[in-house]
Parts: structure tokens; C-alpha cells; sequence
């Protein structure tokens, strides 16, 4: 069994180098234009990938869930109405102020792209020559992105334990990444035996946003190579700054996954625990340079330390 997986044209696992993933997620704000600059960021920065997040919002959240009050932004609503995602029937709860009182189902439709917007991130990131793939938390989701012949699937943690949906990825015959955020060692192997072994990454993770130096637990990754050596390891990170994701790489991460945002002060849940532009530039340049610096582990003597040599030594 190899220990190494291909995700598009790029192999991913030991001695390999870093895949770096621009998680843009849902910090587009369900603007494609945002979609855009963020990819932007992404090539610009060296990235791999960028990924997105897919859901069918009457599946994947209950009633209970779905008409629960939420505060949203009022520029969110009256954008979604404009794409089409939510009916006008929200237009009736806008008020003069920044934010309405709605319910949690139109922020989570709000948030959504349509399938128009999908066709277009697909035609951009082929443009500008950077795989795009996605979480899929259900499967009519990920029937969606069939259509789209994504190059692998990402288990997004929430959905670790959803055996019907694991297996209905694996049905596919794609390339799995399986994030473990909220996940204990048993939890884990029991998706490992049944998505299979084989072309598949798991991901260090800690599911807070943005997590604390000492939830991070980096040690893990190497608790999880032993545990599964046949399996490339990643690291899937949620604090601020990127000394951490770094030391992931360094610890032997194969594959490195960060969400990304135009500014952290941006409206929500995920911006606080994102990368701006000039972070994700210097992850990527930092692990790179990692890379070339590590080495071989051969020890010599290299042709421009000769004169130094001749210069300190006496014997």
C-alpha cells in the first residue's frame, strides 16, 4: 500500500512537498466577486488549492435549527434576493439598520452559491490554473459537485461521523481528505474502516474558531502517523498566525489547510480564524523554504564553506 495519494496532477504524502489548501469556505460571504479575489489570493500566494463548502440547507439543518432567530447583515439579505437564493418574501424584514432579525435558514441560504456561480469559480480557477474542490456535508451536495469532476473530496469534521455519507463519497472513486476536528482516536479509525485505507489524507484538527496554542495539540500528527502509517497525514488549522501551521509542516504534515480571508474584521464565523492576504504569502514562502532547508540528512562539506575552512582551521 503506497503512502502517497495524487490530487489532480500533484502526489501528496512523506518526502512530497507541503499541499498547501486556501480554505475559502463560506468567507466569500455568498459574493462572487469575493470568490474571485480570494482565489487570487490564493495563486498569488503559491497555494495548491483553494476549497469551498457545499451544503443543502433543508438537509443538512433541522427545522428546529432552520427557524431559529439569527442576526444578519442587511446587505447579505438583499444580495441573496438579488442571486436568487432567497425569496422576496425576506425583503419584508429589512430595516434601515446594518443588520436584521431573521432566521438562521436565510443566513445559511444567504451564504450558499448557486449553481451559475459554481460554473463561473470553475471557469476561473481552470483560468488561472489552481485546483478547486469542496467539503460536501450531504449527498445531493455532493452530486452537485460531480458535475464539476472535482480532483478529491474533503470530509469536513461535522461530518466524520456521518457513515452514510462517507460511504456515498467514497462511491465516487475520488481521492478523500478527512478532517478530525471533535474527533476522539475511535471515532477516527471507524471512518478510516469504512471509506478504506486508500486514497485517503486524514487532517489534524481542532474544531474552535480561532483556537488556542494549547488546544492545537500538533504532537498528534505524529500520534496519528504511527496509528496509520500507510495513510499521508495533514493539519487542518484554526489559530491565528502561522507559526503553528508551520510547525505542522515541520512536524511532517503533508498537507497543510488554512482558511483565508480578505480582512479578519469581515462578517463571520470563520473570518476571526482566517489568514489575510500577507499570512497565507508568508505560510506558503515558510514552508517552502522549510522544504529546501531540510535537507537530505547527508552531512558534507560544501564547496563554499572550503575557504572558510582553509581560513579558521589549522589542522
Amino acid at each position: 500500500m503506497s503512502q502517497t495519494i495524487k490530487i489532480g496532477d500533484r502526489e501528496v504524502g512523506p518526502g512530497k512537498p507541503c499541499f498547501v489548501v486556501a480554505e475559502i469556505g463560506i468567507n466569500h460571504n455568498g459574493d462572487i466577486d469575493t470568490a474571485r479575489r480570494l482565489i487570487d489570493v490564493a495563486v498569488a500566494a503559491g497555494a495548491d488549492a483553494v476549497k469551498f463548502q457545499k451544503r443543502t440547507i433543508p438537509v443538512v439543518y433541522s427545522e428546529e435549527e432552520r427557524i431559529k432567530p439569527r442576526e444578519v447583515p442587511s446587505h447579505l439579505v438583499v444580495s441573496a434576493i438579488q442571486r436568487g437564493v432567497l425569496s422576496e418574501d425576506a425583503r419584508a424584514r429589512l430595516t434601515t439598520s446594518n443588520f436584521i432579525d431573521t432566521r438562521n435558514e436565510d443566513q445559511k441560504w444567504a451564504l450558499e452559491l448557486t449553481k451559475k456561480e459554481y460554473e463561473a469559480i470553475d471557469e476561473y480557477c481552470k483560468e488561472k490554473k489552481i485546483l478547486w474542490f469542496a467539503s460536501p456535508w450531504d449527498e445531493e451536495s455532493v452530486d452537485f459537485l460531480e458535475e464539476f469532476n472535482p480532483p478529491c473530496y474533503k470530509v469536513a469534521s461535522a461530518s466524520l461521523t456521518d457513515d452514510g455519507l462517507l460511504r456515498y463519497i467514497r462511491s465516487k472513486g475520488r481521492p478523500i481528505i478527512l478532517s478530525t476536528g471533535m474527533s476522539t482516536m475511535g471515532q477516527i479509525e471507524h471512518a478510516v474502516e469504512g471509506i478504506g485505507a486508500e486514497n485517503c489524507v486524514i487532517l489534524h484538527c481542532t474544531s474552535t474558531y480561532p483556537s488556542e496554542a494549547h488546544e492545537l495539540n500538533l504532537s498528534v500528527i505524529h500520534t496519528l502517523q504511527k496509528r496509520f502509517p500507510y495513510i499521508p497525514i495533514g493539519y487542518s488549522g484554526h489559530e491565528v498566525g502561522i507559526s503553528s501551521s508551520l510547525a505542522a509542516a515541520v512536524l511532517g504534515a503533508c498537507m497543510v489547510e488554512r482558511h483565508i480571508t480578505l480582512d479578519r474584521a469581515m462578517w463571520g464565523s470563520d473570518q476571526a480564524a482566517s489568514l489575510e492576504p500577507h499570512g497565507l504569502a508568508q505560510l506558503v514562502k515558510y514552508i517552502r523554504h522549510f522544504e529546501i532547508a531540510k535537507g537530505d540528512g547527508i552531512k558534507r562539506v560544501y564547496e563554499s564553506e572550503i575557504p572558510i575552512l582553509k581560513k579558521l582551521r589549522r589542522k
